[in-house]
C-alpha cells in the first residue's frame, strides 16, 4: 500500500477572528501621529498640536486600500458603483514612560491599544527645535525601548492577574473535564508569563503551538499584535533617502523585533501632498523623483492583519470584499449577507489574473477558468465570485 499522505497542519492565526479589524497609530507624543492620521485618511480629524497629549480620545476613519486589480475591474465593467476594500485606522494618544503605572494618559492609552488588532508605530527621526519632545531630546532608540517596555510590563501584569484567578479555580482539585481544560490553560499561561518576564520579548516573537496561540489570542495581549514601524523623517532626509537615525533604528528592530516591517517616510511631505489634487500630487512626486509612501503603508497594514480581498463584479457594481486568509467559500459569501452563508449552495469562481489574461468572462468559461466551488473551497486573494444560495 502507498504511504499515507500526511495532512498539512493549518497554523492558527494570531489575533481575533473576523474581517472588521483595526490598526492603531502608536508612538511617543509629538512624533507626527495625528498629522500622519490626517494625511492617510485625507480627513480633518485628529489634533496635530505641538504639545503632549493633544490627542486624548482616539479618532477613527476608514482608508481605501489601493489595489490595481480593483482599478482594472472598474475599467473593464464600467459599473455604476465602485466600492474598494477599506482599512480602519485609529489615532491613539501618545505613550510616555511610566504609562503602565498610569503616568500621562497611560491606562486610557493602553486600553485603546488593546482595542486594535495591529499597530503602526511612528518613530521620530527628525530634529526640530520648534517641536518639543516629551523626553527632552530626539532619541529614536530610547523611544522604541520605552514603548516596548511599557507594553511588556502591562502584558505581564495582565497575565499575572489572570493566572491568579485560574489558580484559585484549579486549586479546588476536582477532576472534571472542565477542570482539566482549566489546568491546561493555566500551564500555558504560566509559560506565557515566564516568557514575558524572562525574555523581555514581544509575545508574538515566541515559538508557540496552535493550542498556545488560541489561548494567547483569548487574552488580547498588547505585544501579540503585529507592528509596522514608520520612521518619520524630515522632508529633506526623505527626498535624499538619507537619515542619521535610520541605521540605528533598523539595527534595534532586527535585534528586538526581528521580521517586523520598517517603512521610512516623511509626515511633512505626505501632509504637503494633501494640499494638491491627485494629478498635481503625481506631478510633484515625478518632479522630485519620489512617491508617496501612504499606499505601501496601507497595504502593509492590511496584509499584517492577515486580510485578503475577493471581488463581485457586474454592470451595477464592482466591489472588493475583505476576508481573512483561510476563509472558506460559505463564510466569504456570508460577508455579503448572512443568508448567503446559511443557504450556501456553490460559488462560481474565476481568478482576477485569468480574467485579466482572457479579457472577458465568456473567454474564461471557454478556457475552463470559470469553476464551480463547494463548501470546502478556501478563497484566494483576487478571486471573482458569483454566489448561489438556496431558499431558507
Amino acid at each position: 500500500m502507498p504511504p499515507k499522505k500526511q495532512q498539512e497542519v493549518v497554523k492558527v492565526q494570531w489575533g481575533r477572528p473576523g474581517n472588521n479589524l483595526k490598526t492603531g497609530i502608536v508612538g511617543m507624543p509629538n512624533v507626527g501621529k495625528s498629522t500622519f492620521f490626517r494625511a492617510i485618511t485625507k480627513s480633518v480629524l485628529g489634533n496635530p498640536a505641538n504639545y503632549p497629549y493633544a490627542t486624548i480620545d482616539p479618532e477613527e476613519a476608514k482608508v481605501a486600500v489601493p489595489d490595481e486589480r480593483f482599478d482594472w475591474l472598474c475599467e473593464a465593467y464600467k459599473p455604476k458603483s465602485r466600492v474598494p476594500a477599506f482599512l480602519t485606522v485609529f489615532d491613539i494618544a501618545g505613550l510616555t514612560k511610566g504609562a503602565s503605572t498610569g503616568v500621562g494618559l497611560g491606562n486610557a492609552f493602553l486600553s485603546h491599544v488593546r482595542a486594535v488588532d495591529a499597530i503602526y508605530q511612528v518613530v521620530r527621526a527628525f530634529d526640530d527645535a520648534e517641536i518639543i519632545h516629551v523626553e527632552g531630546d530626539v532619541d529614536p532608540i530610547r523611544d522604541l525601548s520605552i514603548i516596548v517596555d511599557e507594553l511588556l510590563i502591562k502584558d505581564a501584569e495582565f497575565v499575572e492577574k489572570h493566572l491568579e484567578g485560574l489558580r484559585k479555580i484549579t486549586s479546588r482539585g476536582a477532576n472534571t473535564l472542565e477542570m482539566k481544560a482549566k489546568k491546561e490553560e493555566q500551564a500555558i499561561i504560566e509559560k506565557v508569563y515566564q516568557y514575558l518576564t524572562e525574555t523581555k520579548q514581544p509575545i508574538r516573537k515566541g515559538d508557540w503551538s496552535n493550542r498556545e496561540v488560541e489561548i494567547i489570542n483569548s487574552l488580547y495581549l498588547l505585544t501579540a499584535k503585529p507592528v509596522i514601524y514608520l520612521v518619520n523623517m524630515s522632508e529633506r532626509d526623505f527626498l535624499r533617502q538619507k537619515n542619521k537615525y535610520l541605521p540605528k533604528i533598523k539595527k534595534w528592530i532586527d535585534e528586538n523585533s526581528p521580521g517586523d516591517t520598517l517603512i521610512p517616510m516623511s509626515v511633512a511631505f505626505e501632509e504637503r501632498l494633501t494640499n494638491f489634487t491627485e494629478e498635481e500630487a503625481i506631478e510633484e512626486c515625478k518632479k522630485l523623483n519620489t512617491k508617496s509612501m501612504l499606499p505601501k503603508i496601507i497595504v502593509t497594514g492590511y496584509n499584517a492583519l492577515n486580510l485578503i480581498n475577493y471581488f463581485t463584479c457586474g454592470e451595477d457594481e464592482v466591489r472588493s470584499w475583505t476576508i481573512r486568509k483561510g476563509t472558506k467559500a460559505p463564510q466569504a459569501a456570508g460577508v455579503i449577507h448572512t443568508d448567503f452563508e446559511k443557504a450556501f449552495v456553490v460559488g462560481e469562481i474565476m481568478h482576477y489574473q485569468d480574467l485579466f489574461d482572457y479579457k472577458t468572462e465568456n473567454a474564461c468559461r471557454a478556457a475552463g477558468k470559470y469553476l464551480t466551488k463547494g463548501k470546502e473551497y478556501v478563497m484566494e486573494s483576487g478571486d471573482i465570485a458569483h454566489w448561489k444560495a438556496g431558499k431558507r
